[in-house]
């Protein structure tokens, strides 16, 4: 049986209430674990740069963040498989055309202190159900190329991790309505769907993501949709964790809508994964559109998020835990798809 679902956004939001999960329940008191977290905006270093003085200025930057400074010239900027004697010229080229950008984030001091605490926080999280995790010491701000948007497990973003510290690449953070989002690069590269989640209130989520697909190593490829289903609910999971106050909206990336949408249609779509034989297929082609991010899912209808597998495998595995609470997370992590599912009960109406 080939069933469509279909969304109404329009009809759907009616029925929306609240878009934050709140405080978790049993939300452990994390006040007490001290985060020596460094933010340094390393953006308006760059920027200072004297470029009539590029060797000394910058070698002045070096020295004061020699790791990340070799890590944004060489990887961000892409500079390591240019000739050397080209990178003044490279560098001089980016600032020009990106010092419209810097203005931008100059502006946004009281948006990314609050993202630094927001982030701080959720290390508190991090250090306590990880304790031998070794956290970031510093939260490095920066400004990379517009198309310098890296691929995580459950959502990109411009955030990336080195061995000292999680970067956040400011130029994908400028506000959804950024003049740089709606130019023809921009738009090529993401589209509306994308760049509405382009605002500094992605920061804290976006890096929790970071640290997430840090601590949990990515399936192999050639999983089944259950597998997948699985594996973005337990990161889900550890991200609610992280981030126990923040919006499911911004955790999932939906819309306000959207978000109704799955929660009203979430037993449709459960039965549309068995009548259609989905849950053991591994079928790239088949299930790609359940398990990646898009403006809708095609099945669904045009009201519907991609990533659907975010919702419907965090169902999954808060059902598993209402079965079996004494589960800690790295028993959670551990345990088989097939052993949550069957262990879950789970039949959404």
């Amino acid at each position: 049986m080939n069933t469509r679902i279909l969304f109404y956004p329009t009809l759907l939001f009616m029925g929306f209430l609240l878009q934050s999960c709140g405080s978790q329940a049993n939300t452990p008191d994390v006040s007490s674990i001290d985060i020596p977290l460094e933010l340094v905006r390393y953006e308006k270093q760059f920027f200072a740069i004297d470029t009539a003085r590029l060797d000394e200025t910058l070698s002045n930057l070096y020295n004061k963040e020699q790791a990340f400074t070799v890590d944004f010239l060489t990887k961000i900027l892409g500079l390591e498989n240019i000739d050397s004697a080209l990178w003044p010229t490279s560098i001089r080229q980016f600032i020009s055309t990106y010092r419209s950008v810097a203005e931008i984030t100059q502006m946004q001091d009281k948006e990314i202190e609050e993202a630094f605490s927001q982030t701080r926080s959720a290390l508190r999280y991090v250090k306590h159900y990880f304790p031998s995790y070794e956290l970031p010491k510093k939260m490095i701000t920066f400004i990379g190329p517009i198309d310098a948007f890296a691929y995580g497990q459950t959502g990109g973003g411009g955030e990336i991790i080195t061995p000292e510290a999680i970067g956040i690449g400011l130029q994908l953070h400028l506000g959804a309505n950024a003049e740089l989002y709606h130019t023809d690069e921009g738009m090529q590269l993401y589209p509306s769907y994308l760049s509405r989640r382009f605002t500094p209130d992605y920061i804290p989520i976006n890096a929790m993501r970071t640290i997430v697909d840090d601590i949990y190593p990515p399936l192999n490829g050639g999983s089944n949709l259950l597998e997948l289903l699985i594996d973005h609910g337990k990161r889900m999971h550890l991200l609610d964790l992280f981030l126990p106050d923040a919006a499911d909206t911004l955790k999932l990336g939906y819309t306000r809508v959207q978000l109704n949408g799955m929660e009203e249609n979430e037993g449709f779509i459960w039965n549309y994964f068995k009548e259609n034989n989905l849950l053991y297929e591994n079928d790239v082609l088949k299930i790609r559109s359940f398990v990646s991010d898009g403006p809708s899912t095609a099945e669904f209808g045009l009201g519907s998020p991609g990533f659907t597998s975010l919702y419907i495998g965090r169902q999954i595995i808060r059902a598993y835990l209402d079965q079996f609470p004494e589960t800690t997370v790295q028993q959670l992590l551990s345990t088989y798809a097939q052993t949550i599912l069957k262990g879950s009960g789970y039949r959404p109406k």
